[in-house]
C-alpha cells in the first residue's frame, strides 16, 4: 500500500455524493460506546453487558440511520432529505454521550441535546463527513484507553483469593443463624466522639450495650469503599487494591461479593441458607452471577445503565418475612446504605463543615433501622449470632470523598476513612477468646468460623490488620500502607503488590 492511500480514502469520502448512512450511524455511537464502557468497566464487564451496548449504541443506530436515508429519498421529503442524516448523527452522539456521562436520562439536558442537534443539522449539515471522521479519530483514541482495562480484567490472576489453609473444610459444631448488619460508612463509637465527628451521644451505643452487644472500640475497615472493603471482607484476604490508582472500584469485586466467595463456601458447606438484602441494588450492577440462595434483588430488575444507588427498597419488612419462615440455618448480609460518607467530587461539595452536617442529619434514621433490625431478630431469633459492621468511615472533615487521594498525615483524617462501627451479639452473650483478633474488617469471618468450627487453628493465618490506600496527590503515586497493625498512623508506599 502506498503512502498516498489513506489520504486519498479521505478525499474520496468527502467528497462523495454517497451519503454512508450505515457508517454515519457507527461514527455517531462508537465513541459513546468506548467511552462509558472504559470510564466504567467494571459497571458493564458481562456479556449482557456487550450485547445491550452493540444494540443501543450501534445496532439500532445503524437500522435507524439506514431506513431514515431510504425514507427521505422520496420526493415527498425533498426539502428536508440534506438535513435528516445530520441531525439524527449529532443527536444520537450527543445523546448517547449525555447518557455515558451520567448513566441516565434527564429531561432538560436531552431537550439541550434535541436544540444542539437542530442547529447543526439546519446550519452546519454540509459539514457532516468531517464530522463523521472526527467521531472517527475519536473513537480510534478512545481504543487506546479501554484496551489495556479489557486486557487487564483478562488476564487478572485470581492466586490472591486463595486460602492458605483448609478453612473452606472447616465443619461447625453450632449453627446459629447469622446476621451481617452493614452501615455503609458509619464510623465506630470511640471516633463518633472525637475527631471531625464531634458527636458525645449516640443512642445506638446505648441500645446495643442493653442488647448485650460486645462492641469493638477503634475497629477499622483496611480498605476505603464498599466495593475494596467487602472484596477483602468476603474473600478474607488482602487483595491491595491490585495496585490500581481507584479506591472505589476494583477489578471483579462485585463477582466475589455477590457471585463466588470462600465465606458462601464455608456456610453452604455447613448447609446453611445464604440470604442477601440490600437497600440498592449497586452490588448487582454489572450483573453478576447470584451466589447467594436467595435475594430481594435480582440481576433482571437493574438497569444496564445505572450506578445502583437511584432507586431504594425497604428491607426490614423482608428479613421480617424471613425471620417468620425459617426452618434451616441462615447467612444474611444486610446492606443498609446510610449514613453514608461525604460527597465524591469536589465540584458538588458543600465544604468541610456542611458536608459533616449532611452527614450527621442521616445518622438518626440510620440508627434506627440498626435498632429495629436487631429488635426483630432478638424477638425472632434471640440465639442469633449478630454482626453489625460497616464497610468504611464518612470521610467527614474533608470537602470531598476523592480527598482522600492525596497524601495527609492527619490522624483524625485518616481515621475518618478507616475507622467502622463493629458490635457483635454472641449467642451465648459472652464473647469467646477468638474475638480477641477482631481488629479490622479483613479478619471477621476467619474469626467467626473459628468460633462456630470450635477450630483455633484458624487464626494462624490471620490477614496484616493493616489499613491501605491509593496515593496520588502529594507524594509519588501509589498504595500505600495508612494505619498499621498497632493502629498507628504511618505511611509506607507498597512497591510490590503480593499476589
Amino acid at each position: 500500500m502506498n503512502k498516498d492511500t489513506r489520504p486519498k480514502l479521505l478525499t474520496r469520502f468527502l467528497q462523495s455524493s454517497r451519503t454512508f448512512p450505515v457508517l454515519t450511524a457507527v461514527a455517531a455511537g462508537l465513541y459513546p460506546l468506548l467511552f462509558y464502557a472504559s470510564n466504567n468497566y467494571t459497571l458493564v464487564n458481562s456479556g449482557k453487558h456487550l450485547l445491550y451496548f452493540l444494540g443501543v449504541f450501534l445496532v439500532a443506530p445503524m437500522v435507524l440511520f439506514f431506513a431514515a436515508d431510504r425514507i427521505v429519498r422520496l420526493s415527498f421529503f425533498s426539502g428536508i432529505a440534506p438535513r435528516v442524516l445530520p441531525f439524527l448523527n449529532a443527536f444520537t452522539f450527543l445523546f448517547l454521550l449525555m447518557v455515558a456521562l451520567v448513566a441516565g436520562f434527564p429531561p432538560l439536558p436531552i431537550a439541550g441535546v434535541f436544540l444542539a442537534a437542530g442547529i447543526y443539522a439546519f446550519w452546519f449539515y454540509k459539514t457532516l463527513k468531517k464530522l463523521v471522521v472526527i467521531q472517527l479519530i475519536l473513537a480510534v483514541i478512545a481504543t487506546f484507553y479501554i484496551v489495556p482495562r479489557v486486557y487487564e480484567q483478562i488476564m487478572h490472576s485470581t492466586q490472591w483469593l486463595e486460602q492458605p489453609d483448609a478453612i473452606a473444610d472447616v465443619q461447625f459444631t453450632k449453627k446459629p443463624n447469622v446476621y451481617f448488619i452493614q452501615p455503609d460508612g458509619y464510623v465506630s463509637f470511640s471516633e463518633l466522639k472525637k475527631g471531625y465527628y464531634g458527636l458525645q451521644e449516640s443512642p445506638l451505643e446505648s441500645f446495643l450495650e442493653n442488647e448485650r452487644f460486645t462492641l469493638y472500640p477503634n475497629f477499622r475497615s483496611n480498605y476505603a469503599s464498599t466495593l475494596t472493603s467487602n472484596s477483602s471482607v468476603f474473600s478474607m484476604k488482602h487483595h491491595y487494591y491490585h495496585g490500581g490508582p481507584s479506591f472505589s472500584e476494583t477489578l471483579k469485586a462485585r463477582d466475589i461479593v455477590i457471585s463466588n466467595n470462600a465465606v458462601l463456601d464455608v456456610f453452604k458447606g455447613n448447609g446453611y441458607r445464604t440470604v442477601y438484602l440490600a437497600e440498592k441494588p449497586y452490588m448487582l450492577v454489572n450483573k453478576p452471577k447470584m451466589g447467594f440462595d436467595e435475594s430481594n434483588y435480582l440481576s433482571k430488575d437493574v438497569k444496564y445503565i445505572s450506578t445502583g444507588l437511584g432507586e431504594k427498597k425497604d428491607v426490614l419488612p423482608v428479613l421480617e418475612n424471613y425471620l417468620e419462615d425459617q426452618t434451616e440455618p441462615t447467612f444474611y448480609f444486610i446492606e443498609i446504605f446510610s449514613p453514608g460518607h461525604v460527597t465524591v467530587r469536589k465540584n458538588k461539595s458543600q465544604g468541610a463543615e456542611k458536608e459533616r452536617a449532611l452527614w450527621l442529619e442521616d445518622l438518626p434514621e440510620t440508627n434506627a433501622k440498626v435498632m429495629e433490625a436487631v429488635s426483630m431478630i432478638r424477638k425472632n431469633d434471640p440465639e442469633g449470632l449478630v454482626v453489625i459492621m460497616a464497610d468504611h468511615g464518612g470521610f467527614v472533615g474533608m470537602d470531598f470523598m476523592n480527598q482522600a487521594y492525596e497524601k495527609t498525615q492527619d490522624r483524625d483524617l485518616i481515621y475518618s476513612i478507616f475507622s467502622i462501627q463493629m458490635a457483635v451479639k454472641w449467642p451465648d452473650g459472652d464473647a469467646p477468646d477468638a474475638s480477641d483478633s477482631l481488629k479490622t474488617s479483613v479478619n471477621l469471618f476467619r474469626v467467626l468460623f473459628s468460633y462456630l468450627g470450635d477450630s483455633p487453628e484458624l487464626l494462624d493465618h490471620l490477614e496484616e490488620d493493616v489499613s491501605y490506600i491509593p496515593i496520588s496527590k502529594g507524594a509519588r503515586r501509589g498504595v500505600y500502607a495508612y494505619i498499621d497493625e498497632n493502629g498507628e498512623v504511618v505511611f509506607q508506599k507498597l512497591n510490590r503488590i503480593p499476589k
